[in-house]
Parts: structure tokens; C-alpha cells; sequence
């Protein structure tokens, strides 16, 4: 039995309309249909409240119907995906600027003889010259990950 096969026999079982069941999960009744015949397919958000609704377990829902499993594993995948993603590739982007701020002072130290930033002590030296690189590494290397990992 498929999803939305499943949806209309839980749903007729308690005597309950399209629009009825519409208002219980917040969508329109036109969702319900769509659902019921196939057409589209809910949330996994919908799916959870479908279930606690019609008081079965999500695995009797969707164990029937491929095409609605495959749905939600990408849509879990893609909730996971862009916190992780954003912090990465904004780590990557921060040591990008760093190196090309770092780049201008040196060009400018060097081309103008200015004395831009002439820093003393080694701690701050060897940061000044690996944070960037080491930034965009960092970065470089999670975002992919992440988009290996989440983006099918």
C-alpha cells in the first residue's frame, strides 16, 4: 500500500474529511488530495504530525512507498546541511580576506615603503602568515565534506 493509499484509509477509518485532516496538520484540503493521490508528497515535518495524529509509527507510513522514503532521507539530509555548510564556507571566505589584506600590506610595504603593520614578537608573525592559509583550509576541506556528505 502506498503513502497516499494509507493516508485515505487512516483518514476514512475515523470518519474524517480531506478538509477535516487539512485543518489538524495546517495545510490547505488541496494538499491532502494531492497527498492522497499520489501527486505530491508532505514534509517530513507533516509527516511526524500525520503519524502522532493517526497514532502510528512513521515506519508504517512510509515503509510502503519508495519514492516517499527516498523524499524524506533527502530532506533530512538537506535540514542537516546548512549550518555546518555556512560556518565552513564563511571560515574559508574570512582566511581568503585575511591573505588578501595581508597580500596588499605586504605590496604596499614593499612597493611604497610603507610600514604598514610591522609587527614584533614570532607568535604574532607566524600568525599574521598561517592563520590565513590555515583558515582557508580549514574551511576548504569542511564545505566539501559537508557537500559530499549531504548533497545527493
Amino acid at each position: 500500500m502506498f503513502f497516499g493509499e494509507k493516508l485515505k484509509k487512516e483518514r476514512e477509518k475515523r470518519g474524517w474529511s480531506q478538509d477535516y485532516l487539512a485543518e489538524k496538520v495546517y495545510v490547505s484540503r488541496q494538499s491532502v488530495s494531492k497527498w492522497e493521490t499520489g501527486k505530491n508528497y508532505p514534509s517530513i515535518e507533516v509527516i511526524i504530525n500525520l503519524s502522532d495524529l493517526f497514532d502510528i509509527t512513521i515506519d508504517e507510513l512510509l515503509r510502503s512507498d519508495e519514492e516517499l522514503k527516498e523524499k524524506v532521507i533527502r530532506d533530512s539530509k538537506q535540514l542537516a546541511y546548512p549550518k555546518w555548510k555556512t560556518f565552513f564556507d564563511s571560515m574559508f571566505l574570512l582566511g581568503a580576506f585575511l591573505l588578501l589584506v595581508k597580500l596588499i600590506i605586504l605590496g604596499l610595504n614593499y612597493f611604497i615603503g610603507t610600514e604598514f603593520l610591522v609587527t614584533d614578537g614570532k607568535l604574532v608573525k607566524i600568525l599574521a602568515n598561517f592563520l590565513p592559509l590555515a583558515m582557508m583550509i580549514i574551511g576548504g576541506i569542511g564545505s566539501d565534506s559537508l557537500k559530499d556528505k549531504y548533497i545527493d
